[in-house]
């Protein structure tokens, strides 16, 4: 398994699409194997979820996301675990204990908007449909 975390100074940076650096970390048998800082080389939105896909990355922690974010990352098979806070070492270890605690419904509010037919981001609340 491999967790990434949107990551700044061992935080857990809180916008996604901004993100310079997703700390990655290899998980073995419920366990924290290895970790590496990677740079996001400026990449947006739309090309974050495509580089973590091609990191081979199954699930993301992070702090504020938008719709489309989240959608893009569902698409790609990538588990989201959003509106988390604080050390990013400390939120994964939680996490492979069963005890993160995120809210699924975060929303980063710049990012609501429209797609037509009377359809929202913010209806996803973090689900595939």
């Amino acid at each position: 398994m491999k967790i990434a975390v949107t990551y700044e100074a061992g935080q857990i940076f809180q916008h996604f699409g901004h993100s310079e650096q997703f700390k990655v970390y290899t998980v073995e048998n419920g366990k924290v194997v290895s970790s590496e800082v990677i740079s996001t080389n400026g990449s947006g939105h739309s090309s974050l979820g495509t580089m973590l896909k091609n990191l081979k990355i199954d699930t993301l922690i992070c702090g504020g996301i938008g719709g489309g974010a989240k959608n893009v990352l569902c698409e790609l098979g990538i588990k989201l675990f959003p509106g988390v806070s604080g050390d990013a070492d400390q939120q994964v270890n939680l996490f492979l204990e069963g005890k993160i605690n995120y809210n699924p419904d975060v929303q980063c509010s710049h990012h609501e908007h429209h797609h037509g037919e009377g359809h929202s981001c913010s209806e996803h609340d973090g689900k595939c449909h």
